[in-house]
């Protein structure tokens, strides 16, 4: 089994790392780029940084706030948000941002994916994807049914979550950010049969989002549902615990990261 990445999730609104529930209830965390040195110096693996609010605003990501995070940063580093061109992903590359992150743009042209997996390698593209329990009809090879997001996860986009996920993967993408609506926030755990559904029916890996509360939490989101890297915010954010103390919990479970 390959180490696995714990990562912090940066989400940016306002220039300020932020904290909602259910993507929405939003609260003032800390600066993005004292945080993005403080989880370096903890250990984490990535930073994920997501500007929430540039595809409901409809504008691009917010470069000056990535630059002042980027000064910091010595982990690889991916960035999500506004994001809708192969132009978009380059300004960020030339930045030495590591990997891109499309969500609403990669359902709207499914064919970016490709684009961009065909242009900067499959290792540099990260699709994001949000989900909530739906219909079950939309997806019957998700054992509870979950329906893909869109749009800060304000829009249901009509495509089956696992459907979603198998084209991503076909179309080049490297990894999948799988993030819950319905946990999101909530602290009461990843959703496990949603991750499962995904993590199952994928070669690529598959990063766990939404719904972390405690550090058993990744424990099982890892055994239960495959997951191949832990995302959370607020546990690390309001100082519940470090990355360190997450990646120290993993170990004392058999679960192999990098110390």
């Amino acid at each position: 089994m390959p180490n696995v990445r714990v990562i912090p999730c940066l989400d940016i609104k306002d220039g300020r790392v932020v904290k909602g529930v259910k993507f929405v209830e939003l609260r003032d965390a800390r600066d993005p780029a004292e945080a993005a040195a403080a989880y370096c110096e903890q250990g984490a693996d990535e930073l994920v940084f997501l500007d929430i609010a540039a595809t409901t605003e409809g504008r691009k990501t917010r470069l000056d706030w990535v630059k002042r995070v980027i000064e910091v940063v010595t982990v690889p580093f991916a960035v999500g948000g506004g994001i809708g061109s192969l132009e978009d992903m380059e300004e960020l590359f030339d930045l030495g941002v590591t990997k891109a992150s499309i969500n609403s743009a990669a359902v709207r042209d499914p064919d970016l994916v490709h684009q961009a997996a065909d242009a900067f390698g499959p290792e540099k593209l990260v699709v994001a994807i949000d989900a909530e329990k739906g219909d079950t009809e939309v997806d019957e090879d998700a054992e509870e049914g979950y329906e893909v997001l869109i749009k800060g996860g304000t829009v249901r986009a009509g495509i089956g979550l696992v459907e979603w996920a198998r084209q991503v993967e076909d179309l080049g993408a490297g990894e999948i950010l799988l993030t819950s609506k319905d946990a999101d926030g909530t602290r009461d755990g990843y959703d496990i049969p949603m991750t499962h559904a995904v993590a199952e029916a994928m070669a690529i890996p598959v990063i766990a989002s939404g719904g972390c509360g405690s550090l058993d939490h990744m424990v099982q989101v890892v055994r239960e549902a495959d997951a191949a890297a832990v995302l959370a915010a607020s546990v690390f954010h309001f100082g519940e615990f470090t990355v360190a103390d997450a990646k120290k919990h993993l170990k004392r479970h058999g679960i192999p990261v990098s110390l």
